[in-house]
Formats: structure tokens, sequence, C-alpha cells
């Protein structure tokens, strides 16, 4: 084992030994324990031996932080970089990239041949292996897993999660032998305090030492109850000069809306917790950094920043957020109010985290953060080295109760659910490869089939149920009758019933009419009689039980309908995969993407793209729409097919003919292609929001960013996540296969003029 500064952990030690075994490793632990040191550990082993080792994460901005600090580390020579827009160093014996990219090499596409994109490597870090979990993205790991070549060991390392021996069982199962290493240690112990607004001079400590709610905490009363003078009042200015006043900052203050973090911002710029001497460093490190990223030049924010506090959210600029990290790093910022997505890897370490509730707004109302969610955020206090303990500040509101505070503090955490899900692509990547039987392998290798007991655990449970009451409603006839012949009875009694009442009602209308009773009236009345005595022999008639059995028979009969249902839910629940496979491989037969189950020429096309729906945007380029656009309008069309759908309505920009007219072409294709993934039960995207193509037609023809940016009220950082999502498949239109030199050489250009500050800082 390699000799760190530091004495290793228990947890650490033994993955750093399941690594010199050679053998595959998951790594379950808290965030903070220290689990880089387990990947550094393996990076050493490769630099020892002259392998090569791949480190993949799932965010560029990670990826980017972990090529930078590795280089300085081990050397910039030794360590490459792949991400989808970047290529450096490539063939290093260190490659950090995104798991997509690691996915993409897998399948042979985009990177050439499968053998040459692993030559000499014999480790790979999956980092974030929790992102799993993420329901757009986490198939990817599924992938990244399952095609792995079995002689090289997969080092994941992973939040803590309820079933990380499910996850080892899985890759053992399809890749290699692999240990768990789990641990719930924490290097610096969190201590849970709570803000109560009806005592906002003090953080109360949450739990009693014997882990017990405090009592003194008392429940937020409903805004409305307050008045309307005071419905709108925050005490976030109290929550951050407690923690000023308690020797607990920095901290990062965790809400859930942009508009709050700047708002909150904004609020606690005056309470003076940066000194002169800091304020002055801050200026002279913003000089510095804005003389290299000069779009930054008169930012509204800077001055909040001299003052000790930032807002970190996807709506500012990611150079911007970048200097943010900066002073962060360097205890220069002492609160920074982030949205959750900070508290996805960043390296922001803090001594506090502020939650400013426990439930969040979502399209279907409010719901309780979950205990992963909770986790994460939680999990970012505490300094290893720096803080003797970390400290977790709850804000209370009224959308949740103190009790349902400690609970969701005191859970273990959640699960990890699958998210696997058979895509265009992945239809054509495997079946360019493999047989159809050959695919159903290693479809049924997913995690997703792997653990659909856990999937069905709610299912089976109703099945249970339905059992239970099954045996609860077994019925002993005492007569010793059959079921059936209870039933016979039931039928015979309801046709004499109805028989009787047509004969009385007969009698009535030929005694009103003073008639005498036809032979058929008195031979029906006699036939009804007859009816009673057969009725009168079954012992049925007189028995006290017949009301209970004839209830049971009849609930009995509703359970096992619904059970059946179940039944066919469950069958359906566990070819779900295979299903949803067959699903996508019928609308490539139907449009000629596949042949006898191999890919066409325009199937292999469509095999290298990656985006939301690969056929769609195969149809568009075979369509021949794309051809005799100038660079701008060009990136305007697939601005437009690349925007999802935005919760919030902006004004409508007008943008130019030429792109209009092409996007009334692509809704003829969009709607050809809806009709048959309807026809086949799939719900892949098909996006056609032009939400930004006229601001990406202004940038491309050359506009200043502040007179693009000025155009909407949005935030910049949605901006330019739009632009570069735009340039992802500009890129690969000037890769991929059998798309016209024209538009080739048109999206080349038009990456080109994208490409400048600010959307080339990452």
């Amino acid at each position: 084992m390699f000799g760190f500064p530091f004495e290793l952990d228990d947890f650490q030690k033994e993955a750093c030994e399941t690594i010199d075994r050679g053998e595959s490793v998951v790594v379950c632990a808290p965030t903070g324990a220290g689990k880089t040191v387990i990947a550094q550990h393996a990076i050493h082993r490769a630099l020892e031996q002259g392998c090569r080792i791949f480190y993949t994460t799932p965010l560029k901005a990670l990826s980017n932080q972990k090529f930078y600090d590795f280089g300085e580390k081990y050397g910039h020579d030794k360590v490459g970089l792949l991400t989808g827009d970047t290529s450096i160093n490539r063939n290093a014996q260190i490659v950090i990239m995104t798991t997509e990219v690691f996915r993409n090499m897998l399948y042979g596409t985009n990177f050439g041949a499968v053998a040459d994109n692993l030559k000499d490597v014999k480790y790979i870090v999956l980092d974030e292996v929790h992102y799993m979990n993420d329901e757009q993205r986490g198939t990817v790991w599924e992938e990244s897993i399952i095609y792995c070549p079995t002689n090289i060991q997969i080092i994941a390392l992973s939040a803590t999660v309820a079933n990380c021996d499910e996850l080892t069982n899985w890759i053992n199962t399809v890749h290699s032998k692999t240990t768990l290493v789990n641990t719930d240690f924490r290097p610096v112990p969190l201590r849970f305090y709570y803000f109560d607004s009806s005592q906002p001079f003090k953080l109360l400590p949450l739990l009693t030492p014997e882990g017990k709610l405090n009592k003194k905490i008392r429940p937020e009363r409903p805004q409305w109850a307050k008045g309307k003078d005071k419905r709108k009042k925050t005490y976030v200015k109290q929550i951050i000069q407690n923690l000023a006043d308690q020797d607990m900052l920095p901290a990062i203050y965790f809400t859930f809306s942009r508009k709050k973090c700047d708002e909150q911002m904004e609020k606690c710029s005056g309470l003076g917790l940066n000194t002169r001497a800091e304020q002055e460093k801050i200026k002279a490190f913003i000089e510095e950094f804005i003389a290299d990223n000069p779009h930054l030049y008169g930012n509204k924010h800077i001055e909040y920043l001299i003052q000790g506090v930032a807002s970190h959210h996807a709506g500012l600029l990611p150079a911007w957020k970048n200097l943010v990290e900066k002073l962060f790093q360097q205890g220069l910022i002492k609160v920074v109010f982030a949205t959750e997505t900070l508290a996805a890897g960043i390296n922001m370490p803090a001594r506090s985290t502020v939650i400013s509730a426990t439930s969040k707004r979502t399209d279907a109302g409010h719901r309780m953060l979950t205990a992963n969610e909770f986790l994460q955020m939680s999990g970012r206090a505490g300094r290893r080295g720096m803080d003797e303990v970390g400290y977790v500040t709850i804000v209370g509101t009224s959308f949740q109760t103190p009790d349902e505070v400690a609970d969701l503090v005191l859970s273990g955490s959640n699960p990890l659910e699958s998210r696997f899900s058979p895509s265009y692509s992945m239809v054509l990547n495997l079946l360019q490869r493999f047989s159809l039987e050959e695919s159903k392998e290693l479809i049924l290798k997913s995690f997703g089939y792997y653990s659909s007991d856990f999937r069905l655990k709610p299912i089976l449970a109703q099945m249970d149920e339905y059992d239970y009451e099954l045996q609860e409603r077994a019925f002993a006839c005492p007569s010793k009758l059959s079921d059936e012949k209870m039933l016979e009875y039931d039928r015979m009694r309801f046709l004499y019933v109805q028989n009787r009442q047509t004969y009385k009602k007969i009698l009535r209308q030929e005694k009103a009419k003073h008639r005498p009773l036809s032979a058929e009236v008195i031979e029906f009345g006699e036939r009804n009689k007859a009816e009673l005595h057969k009725l009168q022999s079954y012992p049925c008639d007189c028995c006290k039980h017949y009301k209970r059995h004839a209830k049971n028979l009849e609930v009995i009969k509703r359970i096992l309908s619904k059970k059946q249902k179940l039944q066919k839910e469950i069958e359906r629940q566990k070819d779900i995969y295979w299903n949803k496979f067959l699903s996508h491989r019928a609308v490539l037969e139907e449009y000629g993407y596949l042949t006898n189950d191999y890919p066409t020429d325009k199937g292999k096309t469509t095999s290298q793209i990656r985006s939301e729906n690969e056929l769609f945007l195969a149809e568009i380029i075979f369509s021949g729409v794309l051809e005799n656009l100038t660079p701008a309008q060009l990136a305007g069309v697939i601005c437009a097919i690349t925007t999802e759908e935005l919760r919030i309505e902006i004004p409508y920009i007008p943008f130019s003919e030429p792109v209009r007219k092409t996007l009334n072409k692509i809704r003829d294709i969009k709607k050809k292609l809806y009709k048959a993934q309807t026809r086949y039960d799939i719900e892949s995207p098909l996006n056609i929001n032009p939400y930004f193509s006229s601001l990406i037609e202004l940038w491309v023809e050359g506009a200043e960013w502040s007179t693009v940016s000025e155009q909407i009220d949005m935030g910049e950082g949605d901006i330019v996540r739009a632009f570069k999502r735009t340039v992802d498949v500009l890129r690969q239109l000037t890769t991929i296969d059998n798309v016209p030199e024209a538009v080739v050489f048109t999206a080349r250009e038009a990456v080109e003029k994208i490409m400048r500050a600010p959307v080339d800082v990452d």
C-alpha cells in the first residue's frame, strides 16, 4: 500500500487492500469521508505498473476540477481530459472523463475501436456512482458497468445508499469478483440545530443526547396566520448572524429557488462578515480574475462578494461560479447561498450547512426531501483536518413539523433504483455487435432487471394482502356444500325472486281489469311454486350463514380478478426492459434503420448520435432540411431541437425566416415519429422549442454578450447552457458518418463562432 502523509481510516485500508488483490470494489461512505484516497491509491498502482487508469465523474465541472488537481499532483504530462467538447492528452496514463464519454468508448462509436480506446487500461474509477439514481442519466452508469471488459478493475465510489450490497452483488454477477467496503464513519461528525422563528436569537439543538426531538422546539405557524404585513418576513439575516456569533462560518445555505439565493445574498450583504483586510484580498483576486474573464466586468454581484456573501446556481455564468468557488475555498467568502445542485461533488467544503426547508415544491406540489437528498446537502458540513465538528442547521417552516425534520435526520439512506432505459442508439449499437439473443442477455444483465424484486416489492406486498384476505374469507359450509352448489342456489334464488315479482305484477293487472287468469299465467304461477319448492330443498334456504357465505364469494371473485391484474403487471415489470428494447427495434425497422436485426447505413449513423432522441435527429439530418442554412441559421434550428420545455413563460423573440421554415418542416417529421412512438408506447422526447434560437443567431453573427443577454429576462447561465447543448449536437454533425459535407462545414463554422467567452468557459 502506498504511503500517504496521514494514517488511513480502516475502510480506506480495506478498499486499498482489495484493489491490491486484483478485485473490483464498491466503496460506500458518507460525503467527505475520504473516498478520493482510494482512487489515488489505484492511480499510484497504475503509475507503478506502467498501465493506464480512467477516472470518470458525472459532471464536466467535476472532470475539469479533477484534471487540474491530478495534473498538479502527478504532473500534467501524465494526466489527460476527455469531455464532450474537450480532448487533452487522451493517451495519458491517467485520463479523466465524464461517464458518458466512457460509455461511448465501450460502444466503439466516435472514439474508434473499443480495443484501441481501452489499450493498457487496468483500472476504471466510477466516481459518484450513486448517480445511477438520476432520472435522466442514470442508465449511463449501468451501461458502463455491463459493457466494461472484465480484465479492468472497477473502483465504484458512492455516497451512502441503502442497498449497496445489492449493487455489489450485481457488479459481481455481470463483471468480476467485487468486494463491498461499506462505512457510515464520518471523520468530522455532524451536529444538528434547528432555527425556530419564535426564538430567533439562538439556534436550538435539534436532538437531545438520547437522540430524541428537543421539546423546546415549537412548530411554525402557517404564514397566513401571522398577518398580512408579516407574510414575507424572512429570518435569513438572523440565522447567519447566529452562525457568525457561534463561530460556525463559513456556511453553505441551501435553498430551492435561484431567485431566493440572490435575494438572501443581498439581505446579508450588510452583516460585515469580512474584515477590511479580507475585502482588499477579494478585490485584488477579482481584479486578476476579471482580467482573464473580461465578460464579468461590471457584474452587479461583485459588491456582495467583497462583503463575503455570494450566490451559486445554474442561472449564473460558469466563470462567475468558478470565481465564487475559488474565493470560498480560500475562506474569503463566508456564506454561499446555493441551490441543491452545489451538493453534487464540487469541492466547496464548509464548517456549516443551512437547509432552508426539508420539503420542496415540485410540479406535483410540495414533497419532503428524500433521505439521500438531505444526506448530500448536510454532508457538505465539516472540513476534514480543519473542523472537529460540522454543523447542520435546519430552518423551521410551516410545510413540515419538527417531528418530520427529526425523522428525516435520523432516517437511513434511500436505496439505489435503476433508471436503465433502452434507447434507439443502444438498440443499434448492440445489434451492430451482437445477435438479438446476445443483446437480450446483455439487457437482462441490467441492475434494473437484477433488482426487479426490489421494484416489485409494493406489488408483491399487495399480492400477499390479497392472499391473506382470501385465507380470512375461507368459509366452511355447515352442510358441506361446495361453493359451486351454493352459487347454483344463489342463481336459482335470484331467478325465483325475479319470476315471483313478475307473477305478482300480472296478478295485480288482471285483477284490476276484472279478467280471469289465462292458462299461461296459471302455468307460470305453478312453475314459480315449483322453483320455491326446489329452493327449499337446499340447506342454504334456512341457513343463518347464507348471507355471509354469499357475500364472501362475491368479495373473493373481486379479489381473484385483482390478483389476476397484478400478476399481469408483475410479468410486464419483469420484462419491461426487454419489451422497451423490442419497441425501439420495431420503430427502427419501420423507418428502415434496421434490416434483419442489423443496422443499415442510416442505422450506423444513428448509432453514433448522442441526444435525447437519436432517431429524431437522424431523420432531421437525412431529410435534407439542414442543408443551405447559414451557420447562424443552423445553430438556431439545432438550438430549438435541443432545448427542453421551460417551466416559465418568456416573451417570444422572432427569429429568421429560414429558421422558421426549417422548423415547420421538422414539425412534420415530429408528427410522423410521434405517431410511430405512440403505437409502440415509447416516450422518447421530440423537442422543438425555439426560445433561444434568435439569441444564438445573434451570437453567431457576432453580437456582444451584453446585447444577447439583454434580449431576455433569464439567467445568463441558462442561455450559456442552451448554447452548449447546441454545440454538443453541432460537433456531432461534424464527426458522425453520412452527414452532407455542406452541413459538416456549416456546423464546424457555427461551433467556432459560438465558442467564445463566456460560452467557452467551463
